[in-house]
């Protein structure tokens, strides 16, 4: 490139070499971070080691923010320094784009925005300090945090011909997002958990996080050595002695040259990144309507507690076998497009008010949905980068949903049972799906075929394994609190939780896709399979975190098989195949209901509470498709560069798209971070008002999910405790959701789920705004019937300790069973010396039969109105507690079972407590009037008359007191 001033006599005062803008960049930032440090530690050691929980000798160095935002004068020294810093930093940037600015591309741009808009939050977080402002210096740091993975990902993709600068990057950048998950492991240990030491290890990962942050653009000095910045007096005005005219920018030959052969590696075009984004929406909307499927089936046996004949809907996935009929595959591969917009059916579901037709609906949008896509995998086999992008759609699609389901408390905003009155996106969903199935099948589709002729795998073999690994995918990775919920085992915390861990099951099913894509061969080989089937082992026969290591393998394997196994699969017969495969897998969604069901199911006895039975045949129709993969042969790692050009060039767009993702789930989950901020609601009184509801699996008697009513109800009923019952939702058929999660979050309670979903129960539910001391989880005895959950937690109200009981009786069908559960919850009770109460659900009528062993010296509770006839299901028990009222309030139509509620003032001494404990029951079931006890006793009064939204006192028609 020639001067334009090359004619003229100027000269130039001042030249450099780019690779000092790296440098000085380098040293300011350093020297910001590390002086605040060092005079922090000198001067006011022991309190910037001093956290809310704890201080030295506990945690002994300090993290980044306590050393740079809270005293003088190390806060100066870290302004002065970072305030130099932003020249250079400024002037990086935009050295960078220049030196990676091509014609026609508009990455480089992109990255250069991204650059700005990090150092300007920098500033942000870096001058508004959380003592400041808490709010703003998140919001800032959280900006700058996600603005650094397209940055560095930029980066790395535009990096010039310099293979020491890229492989500096990529391990600086991997050291940085490595750190990350240690870094929220360690902040959660200290937040929620309050572990000493953990914030001083936090504090390692977070210092470990600026040094690799600023090293990444360290690299740049490797580039930016063929760059020389010039200083020019372009009129000769200047007084100093001219220089030699030295261009202002100077590119090697040889470098450019070989960026120009690597140019088709780092195009970047925005349609292809429509694209992907489109085809994985796409896959997201499969996902919706599958997972939907189940959930709406399971409305109808639900109410008529029984087989009700539209479980045939199941059904509705077997289209695929049309495609037998050679006549019918040509026209449907012909006219994808056609049958993937009719498949969009399901998500207008939502529009659809009677649940009858609502899943007729469903039911239609299924089998369409696996009609269309199965045509798709099939027409796109015989080329390998097309069908690689077609199953990367699919299993990143699933990402979304688990991601989605996660932002909306486990509810997919787009399923049919969910409206704008619950938080559903429907309208929205709709619209984006319908664009979306425009753009996946906007290219000509290519008539499909049998393309491995000579291929000596088995169609039959391929088909089992497809329907083994749906199973899988759908029923433990379509939500990432399903098993985190199977390694639960209660108070104190020992294992990860459902919000704060959830990214333990993204990051596994992320990286797990990425393996499938990079080395086909190694995640077919029976080595990895027989890794994940000890994953599999670990999951179903140990708990908490150990439980929780083996989850997160298998998470990490089934989603890398996916890719090498459906491509494989697709190039079979189609009806074969997948046909075959879907019905494998609606065998094994039967067989996953049927170990809880089996009660109502002819033939249930048989696979009773045998989850282990379950994991097992699905590991071994996994391993049906490893040994057909193995048969063909997968090879080990991709092809060599020349052969792959292609699928790399499409797979990066898919890549991206998936991380775009992992950041809107690190922003929910940042949104979603338990707040604890756990208050009573008359903890002036030392009042506990705990209830008891049997909450139907969280579907109203409409099809709506009810979760937002509830909440409704339980914070205007004033509710410090309650009990939930058929509360377990983590199975296919409820649609693997956690209605605790959101009522906890939204109403400032701790919650333990109750014995898991791999404990083979209805469920039972604990929440609480006093903190869980400790809880365990029993599974009564049942010869005949369903098991029968119970929780025992001790709970710390206002300094005293106080026993909570939470319990599911058996079937009225099994009267032996409902005998034995009785004595074994009698007993357990009886084994409480402290305050405690009952909120269960006991199949028997007041003062009859199994009535007087709970209620009896044995256990030595009290019934909390023994005048109430009109109970059959719902009961709350009681002693060393002086019970001051009780109330039952109608459900309108949130569920079949009225919500039953007691107050209760803790006695706040021992004298107080042997007296409670002995009062005789003359004296306590003495009633008095409303006004003749304190405000803060009383139920509230929104309930009365006509109640509110169909909720009101019943029976008694308003609440009952008393006093002694």
């Amino acid at each position: 490139m020639s001067s334009k001033y090359k004619d003229k006599d100027v000269g130039a005062l001042l030249s450099f070499n780019g690779r000092w803008v790296s440098w000085a960049h380098t040293g300011a930032a350093y020297a910001a971070f590390l002086s605040a440090l060092v005079v922090g530690i000198s001067l006011h050691y022991q309190k910037i080691v001093q956290n809310e929980w704890f201080g030295y000798p506990q945690e002994w160095f300090p993290s980044v923010s306590a050393t740079i935002g809270d005293r003088f004068p190390e806060r100066s020294f870290f302004m002065f320094f970072i305030a130099i810093t932003s020249g250079p930093r400024f002037a990086l940037v935009g050295l960078w784009y220049l030196l990676t600015a091509k014609p026609g591309h508009s990455l480089p741009k992109t990255v250069g925005y991204f650059g700005v808009f990090r150092t300007i939050t920098c500033g942000g977080w870096t001058f508004v300090t959380s003592t400041d402002n808490h709010d703003w210096h998140d919001i800032f740091m959280i900006s700058y945090l996600v603005a650094t993975i397209p940055w560095m990902f930029g980066c790395i993709t535009l990096s010039p011909a310099n293979a020491t600068a890229v492989k500096y990057r990529k391990y600086v950048a991997g050291a940085f997002f490595g750190a990350i998950v240690p870094l929220v492991y360690f902040f959660i240990q200290h937040k929620v958990h309050r572990v000493p030491g953990a914030y001083t290890t936090y504090a390692f990962f977070e210092w470990s996080l600026v040094l690799f942050d600023v090293a990444f653009d360290a690299v740049t000095a490797l580039d930016f050595d063929t760059l020389e910045i010039v200083v020019k007096d372009t009129r000769g005005t200047s007084k100093g002695a001219p220089r030699s005219a030295i261009e202002v920018t100077k590119v090697d030959k040889e470098k450019l040259k070989a960026a120009a052969n690597a140019a088709l590696s780092t195009r970047f075009a925005w349609p292809d990144v429509f694209d992907a984004a489109a085809d994985i929406y796409h896959g997201f909307a499969f996902w919706s309507v599958l997972t939907s499927l189940g959930l709406t089936v399971w409305y109808f046996p639900l109410w008529h507690m029984g087989i009700s004949g539209y479980e045939a809907f199941v059904m509705s996935t077997l289209s695929p076998v049309i495609l037998a009929i050679r006549p019918l595959r040509n026209l449907i591969v012909k006219y994808q497009r056609f049958f993937h917009l009719l498949s969009v059916a399901g998500l207008v579901a939502y529009k659809v008010d009677d649940p009858v037709y609502r899943l007729f609906t469903i039911g239609f949008g299924v089998s369409m949905q696996c009609l269309a896509w199965v045509a798709t995998f099939y027409s796109d086999a015989a080329n390998e980068a097309k069908i690689e992008t077609r199953v990367l759609s699919f299993i990143f699609g699933l990402l979304m949903s688990s991601i989605a389901k996660f932002a909306w408390h486990t509810n997919n905003p787009i399923w049919p049972i969910m409206h704008a009155e619950n938080g559903g996106w429907n309208g929205t969903g709709l619209v984006l799906a319908i664009l979306a199935a425009l753009r996946f099948t906007r290219k000509r589709p290519v008539l499909g075929g049998d393309v491995s002729r000579n291929d000596k795998s088995s169609s039959a073999l391929y088909a089992l394994s497809i329907g083994g690994l749906l199973f899988a995918l759908h029923s433990l990775l379509s939500d990432t609190s399903t098993m985190v919920l199977w390694v639960w085992e209660g108070y104190p915390v020992r294992g990860p939780l459902s919000n704060t861990h959830a990214y333990y099951t993204i990051f596994a099913m992320t990286g797990g896709a990425f393996l499938g894509v990079t080395t086909p061969g190694l995640v077919s080989s029976w080595s990895a399979f027989g890794i994940a089937s000890v994953g599999a082992a670990v999951l179903t026969l140990y708990g908490e975190w150990f439980g929780f290591y083996g989850a997160t393998t298998l998470s990490v394997y089934l989603m890398a098989l996916a890719v090498p196994l459906i491509s494989s699969a697709s190039k079979k017969s189609p009806a074969l195949t997948f046909g075959l495969g879907f019905l494998i897998y609606n065998f094994m969604v039967l067989f996953h209901v049927w170990v809880v069901a089996y009660a109502f199911v002819p033939g249930g006895p048989l696979v009773r509470e045998h989850t282990d039975w379950i994991m097992t045949v699905m590991m071994l129709l996994i391993g049906c498709g490893v040994f057909n993969l193995n048969t063909a042969k997968i090879p080990r790692q991709a092809p060599k560069y020349q052969k792959r050009a292609q699928t790399t060039q499409r797979r990066k767009y898919y890549y991206g798209v998936a991380g775009v993702l992992n950041i809107f789930f690190l922003i929910a989950a940042f949104i979603r971070f338990p707040t604890n901020d756990y208050k009573p609601y008359h903890a002036e009184d030392r009042v506990i008002t705990a209830g008891i509801w049997t909450i139907h699996f969280s579907l109203d008697n409409d099809m709506w999910s009810s979760e937002r009513r509830m909440r409704d109800l339980i914070k205007e009923a004033e509710l410090d405790v309650i009990g939930l019952l058929e509360s377990d939702l983590q199975r296919i058929i409820m649609g693997n959701r956690d209605t605790t999660q959101f009522l906890a979050e939204d109403l400032g309670m701790y919650v333990d789920y109750g014995p898991g979903p791999n404990k083979h129960t209805w469920g039972a539910a604990l929440l609480s705004k006093f903190p869980i001391v400790n809880s365990t989880h029993h599974l009564l005895p049942s010869p005949v019937g369903e098991l029968a959950p119970a929780i025992h937690a001790t709970l710390d109200v206002y300094g005293t300790l106080v026993d909570v009981f939470v319990f599911h009786s058996g079937q009225e069908e099994d009267p032996e069973d409902r005998r034995q559960q009785s004595e074994y919850l009698a007993r357990l009770m009886g084994t409480s010396t402290r305050p405690s109460f009952l909120l269960s659900y006991l199949v028997t009528r007041p003062l009859e039969g199994n009535y007087n062993t709970y209620v009896s010296k044995k256990s030595g509770m009290h019934d909390v109105d023994p005048s109430d006839w009109d109970r059959w299901c719902e009961y709350i028990l009681f002693k060393g507690l002086q019970r001051i009222g009780y109330a039952r309030i109608s459900r309108s139509t949130i569920t079949d079972t009225e919500l039953q509620v007691a107050k209760f003032v803790v006695p706040d001494s021992q004298e107080r407590t042997d007296y409670l404990f002995n009062v005789e029951a003359e004296a306590r079931n003495h009633r008095v009037q409303e006004h003749e006890i304190p405000e803060g006793w009383r139920f509230p009064a929104l309930f009365r008359g006509e109640g509110v939204r169909g909720h009101r006192y019943h029976v008694f028609d308003e609440p009952r007191y008393y006093g002694y």
